[in-house]
């Protein structure tokens, strides 16, 4: 059974670690849904070599339609993440219909290469995205994140399971959002799925003792508040993990 945690802050991903992850997603801006991080946290990301680490491509936050400026951006994003030596990266992009954008894609996996390439859950943003899945298979992507086009992957397991069921045996298919140790036997049992995905985050607020009254901030996005990864929620899923390995 894997586990893949996704950490905004090289502190989490030491986190994630020790508490049993067998895999990083490494991001920034986890509340905007994750997105590219810096060159500082990749480089520092870098030096844990006994742990593969996947970096996401998403060049800003909101939708997954790109224009040709931006898709320059995540090229160039990828290329860095090859020279860092990093396991893999983390996309996904979609056309104005809301199909995924295979073109795009396929470029995404021959400069990635020899990178793996996991398709994001943009999936779950797209318009009948289980009818591109043989050709995410022939390009050669290697996972799918999904939390089976609904909000969280509890509600998606029946569309997770027919995938699963579908393609298992010739792309991972890896249930994300939502997953905890409360539910991820649930979840595996309804899929048969063995990788899962989760931020195991929690506010640990924040240790600024000036705090400038609300209405007068200048910086509306200023909030007093910092999510980590937590050591006890990821261990919690590790061990469910572990007993149904068992």
């Amino acid at each position: 059974m894997i586990l893949e945690v996704c950490v905004d802050s090289y502190e989490s991903l030491l986190i994630a670690k020790e508490a049993g992850a067998n895999r990083i997603e490494l991001c920034s801006a986890l509340n905007l849904g994750g997105l590219t991080p810096s060159y500082g946290l990749m480089k520092q990301a870098s030096t844990q070599r006994d742990i593969e680490i996947f970096v996401m491509i998403r060049p800003r936050s909101g939708d997954f339609l790109y224009d040709d400026l931006e898709f320059e951006t995540m090229k160039n994003d990828i290329v860095l993440a090859k020279e860092m030596g990093f396991d893999g990266v983390v996309t996904g992009m979609l056309l104005r219909n809301g199909r995924i954008d295979l073109k795009r894609l396929e470029e995404v996996v021959t400069i990635a290469n020899p990178l793996k390439v996991v398709f994001h859950r943009a999936f779950d943003e797209a318009k009948e995205p289980e009818g591109d899945i043989p050709r995410l298979i022939e390009m050669g992507v290697c996972r799918i994140l999904t939390s089976g086009q609904q909000e969280n992957a509890l509600l998606g397991v029946e569309y997770i399971r027919e995938i699963q069921v579908q393609y298992g045996d010739q792309i991972t298919i890896m249930p994300g959002a939502g997953v905890n140790s409360s539910n991820v036997t649930t979840i595996y049992e309804k899929t048969g799925c063995t990788h899962y995905h989760l931020s195991g985050k929690v506010d640990v607020g924040s240790a600024m003792v000036y705090r400038k009254n609300t209405e007068k901030s200048c910086i509306k996005i200023c909030q007093a508040s910092v999510e980590k990864a937590d050591h006890t929620r990821i261990a919690q899923v590790r061990s469910v993990l572990n007993n149904l390995y068992g």
